[in-house]
């Protein structure tokens, strides 16, 4: 049985409201740098994930159902017929969550390329000791191994 938009917009908002916190307070281990807390977090983002997958796919059958097109495009001509302000509202209040997780998942998306710029860049000063050549590698004592023309002479 297929059910009537109406019915899943306000799971739906729920859902995205719990998103938009959890990603509220994945920023907050992402300024951090919170690795443990992000590994904890990242499952229960995943899963609102999922459920807001499935909820907008049984808004989408439910439109189609109606005589809609079946995305969120057909929102607005069913809201045209069978919609009430009240509706309407939730729908706008939906638009407005999805903005607002578009807009924190592209700062989240912006502190993560910058963390994984400095742990490249950490990356390579290990690798490369100041005054080596590029992919010198130390030995237990400290000291780079080989990479360099040898200092010893041929005598003869």
């Amino acid at each position: 049985m297929t059910t009537s938009p109406h019915q899943t917009l306000p799971t739906e908002h729920q859902h995205l409201a719990s998103l938009v916190e959890l990603m509220k307070e994945e920023q907050q281990l992402l300024v951090a740098i919170n690795a443990d807390g992000l590994a904890e977090l990242t499952p229960k983002k995943n899963a609102l994930l999922q459920e807001l997958v499935a909820l907008s796919k049984g808004r989408h059958a439910a439109l189609a159902a109606a005589g809609c097109e079946g995305s969120e495009a057909g929102m607005e001509p069913w809201l045209a017929v069978a919609g009430t302000p009240a509706l309407r509202a939730q729908w706008e209040a939906l638009l407005d969550l999805t903005r607002e997780a578009k807009e924190l998942n592209r700062v989240n998306g912006m502190l993560i390329n910058k963390q994984l710029a400095h742990n490249q860049g950490v990356l390579n000063a290990l690798r490369t000791p100041t005054g080596a050549q590029t992919g010198a590698i130390y030995g237990a004592t400290g000291q780079t191994l080989g990479g360099g023309p040898s200092k010893r002479f041929v005598v003869g």
